[in-house]
């Protein structure tokens, strides 16, 4: 058995908090190697100091079994070690030939010899099943082809060694389907692949092998093949998780929500909604499936009052919301968990009782004369602490002192505590660990079960598939159709957010 990575006795230290606490950490060449962990485990860290970006304060590397330093990824590059990032490192105005050799652009006297690059990468694309047009502008490919190009990037520089960040996040099922296969093609290569994931089901699919870190620890190295999901969920949260939701039929209710003709462009003036109509009722989840860059975004930011509305008109219980601001639709009972937590929805400066009252601190019961009363706020944190268990040393804690999970709790509390008519969950569990996704779950579930309507947005099918009770895939800025979960598949779902069925040109006539 040869060893393409060995760690040894890594430790990394921020901020006094041990992120990586003695880690030891082995991958067999040729094979795939799934790294698992609980959101802030410190599995990211790991793969960040193997491919140079953060250095380990102290801890060994070896590369096919000899001692290395990697002090930057140009001596990781240079060692054979590869990094596709989570979210692609591409210049959209480029080709994809221009993307792939950018910064290793071999020479012909003083031009760059693009026929020989051209070569070279059709030799690679070849090899490893990586078909892909290297005259397209990456802007004009989908997700899938652009992941390909990162692929390419890497192998491109030789390297022997490649680390998968979350690769299948934004991914259909038929992509998530092409890329294992492309894996299983580099590892029968002789490749070797370190696959950062969550999800469990793909780690039993494709890998060979799994490393599961918890709190910055190794709590267990296993071969694929003797494990399963359950095993897996308990070692990763330390607890029995529950995989399966427990959801109940109900009769949905009045109609809470409802679009007619919404249309709305994106941040570069283009038509991003292309007459968007849609219905919410109340008792019901709605889910939205499509791959990311389709609308999404706009669409739920022209309910909650972000972004305006070119035409149409967006109708909550009776009442019209189009064209009015984000705090009087918040007024009328609209909850939204924005889908960047960080950039949208907490104040990472602020303590976590700030946090908790940044939609209502207007408020009598906080609020005397433009004074805020710390003491009703930080009472009504604690309150909101105990009731969503979020784990924090107190109330007064910084919330970038919280793990992902539990500021995610945090501004659920928030949001559902308002007792909202509405409440909007943009990818409510991206980037979380199991433990977290289950608590999240349940508490949507709960909404939909006290009579409120519920909007999910997810990129996650298994999750639109498990919460929801109707589907509406979005397409290019349209809904191009309406689905019964129990009458349907990730199969199916994949094909009609890809826009390869009729229901796509349909959308398009009308």
């Amino acid at each position: 058995m040869t060893l393409a990575v060995e760690m040894k006795n890594i430790t990394k230290t921020f901020y006094g908090m041990k992120a990586n606490d003695d880690i030891s950490f082995q991958v067999v060449k040729g094979e795939i190697h799934a790294l698992l962990g609980e959101n802030g485990a410190g599995k990211s860290t790991l793969m960040n100091i193997l491919f140079g970006l953060y250095q380990a304060d102290q801890g060994e590397i070896r590369i096919h079994e000899k001692p290395v330093k990697v002090s930057d990824p140009q001596m990781a590059i240079q060692l054979g070690i590869g990094m596709v990032h989570q979210h692609f490192m591409l210049v959209d105005k480029f080709t994809v030939l221009e993307n792939i050799i950018l910064g290793a652009e071999p020479r012909k006297g003083t031009s760059i010899d693009y026929h020989k690059a051209s070569k070279e990468i059709e030799t690679l694309s070849n090899q490893y099943g990586l078909k892909i047009n290297l005259n397209s502008q990456v802007r004009d490919i989908s997700i899938g082809m652009q992941q390909r190009v990162e692929i390419l990037k890497t192998l491109y520089r030789g390297a022997d060694i490649l680390i998968f960040d979350e690769p299948t996040a934004v991914l259909t099922p038929q992509e998530i389907q092409e890329l294992a296969s492309i894996m299983k093609n580099l590892t029968d290569e002789g490749k070797t692949v370190i696959l950062i994931t969550h999800k469990l089901k793909e780690i039993l699919a494709i890998a060979d092998a799994v490393t599961v870190i918890r709190r910055g620890k190794v709590c267990d190295s296993l071969r694929v093949k003797d494990t399963d999901e359950a095993e897996l969920a308990e070692k990763m949260v330390g607890r029995k998780v529950t995989l399966q939701l427990d959801k109940e039929e109900k009769e949905r209710e009045g109609l809470v929500l409802s679009l007619r003709d919404v249309r709305a462009r994106d941040n570069r003036g283009l038509e991003a909604l292309h007459g968007i109509d849609l219905e919410v009722y109340g008792g019901e989840i709605v889910g939205i499936a499509g791959v990311d860059g389709n609308g999404q975004s706009e669409l739920v930011e022209v309910i909650t009052g972000l972004r305006q509305v070119q035409s149409g008109e967006i109708v909550l219980a009776g009442d019209h919301i189009t064209g009015l601001h984000t705090r009087q639709i918040n007024e009328m009972g609209v909850a939204h968990i924005p889908e960047d937590r960080h950039r949208t929805a907490i104040v990472m400066d602020m303590t976590l009782s700030e946090n908790l009252v940044l939609n209502s601190y207007f408020k009598e019961k906080f609020n005397k004369r433009g004074l805020l009363i710390e003491k009703s706020i930080k009472s009504h944190a604690r309150k909101l602490i105990d009731k969503f268990d979020i784990r924090t040393p107190s109330e007064s804690a910084k919330i970038r002192a919280l793990s992902g999970g539990n500021q995610q709790k945090a501004v659920i509390a928030r949001e559902i505590e308002g007792n909202p008519q509405l409440l909007i969950a943009a990818q409510p569990t991206r980037g979380l660990d199991v433990g977290a996704i289950e608590f999240i779950h349940r508490q949507i579930l709960h909404e939909r079960d006290q009579g409120k309507a519920v909007l999910l947005v997810s990129f996650e099918l298994e999750e639109i598939l498990s919460l929801s009770d109707r589907i509406a895939v979005i397409y290019e800025g349209r809904i191009v159709g309406i689905v019964d979960p129990k009458e349907t598949t990730e199969q199916e779902l994949g094909l009609l957010m890809s826009g390869r069925i009729k229901g796509k040109e349909t959308a398009d006539e009308s």
